[in-house]
């Protein structure tokens, strides 16, 4: 019969409206970041004595923090394979592949021996999981955020943006939960095994993101671009070379909101142990509030981006870092647990996300659609890892250098402040613009 096929009637692919696209992407990166934080979390609190026992308590954190940092200096190499792939192949493709392998990294982390049980080869081991986690991670954001981005209206990129910008908070919450509910119920078990289950629970929260990921469709803007054979043949040499400015000024973007961020909520569980003593919950109980407040404050900040534009929050958000270090450092020497929350919530929430809720509509805007994915996760990625990935490492180092203490750490922040609002101040404004 006219219109039919030996199987029956063709059904149209579903369609991907802009508010299942931000869902989608925001559920999907919850659980990337998860893994990813997970492994933060742990750096902190549990790989020190299980994966690097036979050194010192400062050589065993910076040991530690080294290995943090090995899946951020893999993130820019995920950026060029996901950018070519997610330029020429399709954005939801590359999602899924990127689901899959951060899944399986985190849940290898899980079933690791330790350094007492494999000697050298665990630390070893560790940092190639690292290392995938790294390249995972590289591959996400850029696709979840134009995702998002792409099929949002003019007008609401910054909000519906800022749905992917969710999973950073959401997926900190949960691994920091996590954490925490398992540290509390092992007891004295955690550190020898019970810490693993964070890490084993990655694999049925990847179950659940294909799910949901496998149901998404690209762009509409993509899609066009597509069916044209018009795609670029290699997106990263051709964003390099005709847009290097855009590539050096997000990557300036993101050097103190990244900065920020890890030093808040990953080297901060390191410092507080110093006054609050190694069993205090202190540092994850302030992580998780400001994890929690992060699902409100950063879509305002989106959404206050698409009414006041992009640059604004960014202006605000890089210099008041500063003021926010102080006020944590301070409330940390204190030795008041209230004022530490306080500090992190204001550093995070109403600081960091400033710049955080704008930033996947802004970087997406300010690259042509043959080449967004590829330019968007150098910029992201590269600015990741000059800044987040040797950040607590950093920071570890001043401290030692400083005599204990932190304005070593903050001058070196207000370094990175002043490029960010540099870029900022320099950037193309483009909330009004439409998707080239």
């Amino acid at each position: 019969m006219p219109g039919h096929d030996d199987d029956g009637p063709r059904r149209a692919a579903p369609r991907t409206t802009p508010r299942s696209a931000a869902l989608g992407s925001m559920i999907g990166t919850t659980i990337e970041w998860y893994d990813f934080y997970l492994y933060a979390t742990a750096t902190a609190l549990v790989f020190k004595p299980l994966f690097f026992p036979n050194v010192s308590s400062t050589a065993g954190t910076l040991a530690a923090f080294g290995t943090y940092a090995v899946g951020f200096g893999a993130r820019p190499l995920g950026a060029v394979i996901s950018g070519h792939l997610g330029d020429r192949v399709g954005r939801k493709a590359v999602l899924v592949g990127a689901l899959l392998l951060m899944g399986i990294a985190t849940t290898a982390i899980g079933v690791l021996p330790t350094y007492a049980q494999a000697g050298i080869l665990a630390p070893a081991l560790l940092v190639v999981l690292r290392l995938l986690q790294g390249l995972a991670v590289g591959a996400e954001w850029g696709g979840a955020a134009l995702l998002s981005v792409e099929h949002a209206t003019p007008g609401r990129r910054g909000l519906f943006g800022s749905f992917t910008q969710l999973g950073s908070s959401a997926g900190m919450l949960l691994a920091t939960g996590v954490f925490y509910l398992v540290r509390t119920i092992a007891g004295d078990a955690f550190l020898s095994w019970a810490w693993r289950l964070p890490f084993l629970l990655s694999l049925v929260l990847v179950v659940v993101g294909l799910v949901i990921r496998l149901r998404l469709t690209d762009a509409p803007v993509f899609a066009r671009l597509k069916a044209s054979g018009e795609t670029a043949r290699l997106p990263v040499v051709e964003v390099l070379r005709t847009q290097p400015r855009n590539v050096v000024l997000t990557t300036g973007l993101r050097l103190s909101q990244i900065a920020l961020f890890v030093l808040l909520t990953t080297y901060s569980l390191t410092y507080l142990q110093t006054t609050f003593g190694r069993d205090s919950a202190v540092g994850l109980v302030a992580v998780m509030v400001a994890s929690a407040i992060g699902l409100v404050s950063t879509p305002l900040w989106g959404y206050l981006s698409d009414r006041f534009g992009r640059r604004p929050p960014y202006l605000f958000g890089s210099l008041a870092g500063i003021v926010a270090l102080v006020l944590f450092f301070l409330a940390a020497d204190s030795g008041s647990a209230v004022a530490v929350v306080l500090a992190i919530v204001f550093g995070v929430n109403v600081v960091h996300d400033a710049m955080y809720g704008p930033q996947a509509a802004w970087f997406g805007e300010l690259f042509d659609t043959r080449v967004r994915y590829s330019g968007a996760s150098l910029g992201y990625q590269i600015g990741a890892v000059l800044s987040g990935g040797f950040a607590p490492l950093i920071a570890a180092a001043l401290l030692v250098a400083g005599d204990g203490r932190p304005w070593l750490i903050v001058a070196y922040f207000a370094g990175l402040a002043v490029l960010t609002f540099a870029s900022a101040w320099f950037a193309r404004e483009t909330n009004s613009e439409g998707l080239a």
